[in-house]
């Protein structure tokens, strides 16, 4: 079987160059070392090439909104903005979603505005506008992963002696249709040897694309404790879906959201109350990006649920993130993070917690 689908691929990617070929003879000889020099042959590798005339060799990741990720030797992992990316010319088999249509797999050929697929002897032309979102369509399941990871570490010693550990970890699955995405944040403060902060959040969200601009999301969830606040188990799972707002070179904004339940452990309760409960709610989130520079991303991510009285009625939390590109692959990562809920549970000692908590975290992430 491996066999068979490495002989495909190559027959698919001679057959591509057999199309690069009769472009080439159809120009005159005096354009021709040019075009030769300028457009390799993706024999391995994919290739794109950018506006100011540099071409890029290594492995197409994926196409999401107006980021191209792609992955060089050269350069590490890179987003480029696809409106700065003139050609493609892929070695490997992308899965392109074409909106309002389907999902095709071939070796892809774009220059300007015309997208080719190629499948075999058969080949689909399309225009750049009706991308909808691409990926590799291989057969390993690793292509269709990344991530990022950040960390910070804080210790003091002397008259106080502390330290703050915490982590932030995205991981999503993409593929032509859909986005599967893991975002954990967790926290760990001890001071004196005593511990005095010990909170983790863990989210999930699967989005499957209608069109460049509507997803469903057919189930969203999240898992949280925080026994400082006297939870000590929280479940959250839900459906909806969402419209992307903006996306540009520059701005990126979706909104998404819709009705959930949350199920809630406490950790001490006052006497006569439940230790746990069972609630409807109603999520709505936003997630907005904006590129202040070429080193510089702001992402600020909102999430806002609505319950019952006995799950805290109101509550929010919102994350503010300055990335700072140092490498290709390294980030340094300033962030922010406000948790609110209107009612907290009060605890068996009568003892209300806190409805806001803060978080500021400086940390190094690295992209895999």
């Amino acid at each position: 079987m491996k066999v068979f689908l490495l002989l495909s691929l190559v027959f698919l990617s001679l057959y591509a160059e057999s199309i690069d070929d009769n472009i080439t003879k159809s120009l005159t000889f005096a354009q021709r070392p040019c075009f030769s020099k300028t457009s390799p042959k993706p024999l391995k590798y994919d290739w794109i090439k950018t506006k100011s005339g540099e071409w890029f060799k290594g492995e197409i990741k994926a196409l999401y909104g107006n980021k191209l990720e792609f992955y060089s030797l050269a350069v590490g992992l890179h987003s480029f903005n696809f409106d700065n990316v003139i050609w493609i010319k892929s070695y490997h088999i992308i899965s392109v979603n074409i909106e309002n249509l389907a999902t095709f797999p071939g070796i892809l050929r774009l220059k300007g505005n015309k997208l080719t697929v190629i499948q075999g002897e058969n080949r689909y032309e399309f225009d750049r506008k009706d991308i909808v979102s691409f990926a590799p369509d291989g057969k390993y399941e690793r292509n269709f992963w990344s991530g990022k990871a950040t960390m910070s570490l804080d210790t003091r010693s002397g008259n106080i002696n502390q330290y703050d550990y915490s982590a932030k970890i995205n991981v999503q699955r993409r593929s032509a249709l859909s986005r599967l995405t893991f975002d954990y944040l967790g926290r760990v403060t001890s001071r004196d040897d005593v511990e005095v902060a010990n909170d983790h959040r863990l989210n999930q969200k699967y989005d499957k694309y209608l069109t460049r601009y509507f997803f469903l999301t057919p189930l969203f969830s999240e898992v949280y404790t925080d026994k400082y606040t006297n939870i000590n188990l929280q479940l959250t799972a839900g459906l909806g879906m969402g419209y992307t707002v903006f996306d540009t070179k520059k701005v990126k904004w979706n909104i998404s959201g819709g009705p959930a339940f949350i199920y809630t452990k406490y950790e001490t309760v006052v006497f006569g109350n439940k230790i746990d409960d069972f609630s409807p709610a109603l999520e709505l989130r936003t997630k907005y990006k904006n590129r202040i520079s070429s080193i510089t991303d702001l992402i600020y991510s909102y999430k806002f649920t609505y319950t019952n009285r006995a799950a805290g009625t109101y509550k929010h939390h919102m994350i503010l993130t300055f990335e700072n590109a140092l490498t290709s692959w390294l980030d340094l990562d300033i962030t922010s993070v406000w948790d609110y809920v209107l009612e907290p549970q009060e605890t068996s000692q009568n003892q209300l917690p806190q409805r806001n908590d803060f978080q500021f975290l400086i940390g190094l992430g690295v992209k895999f």
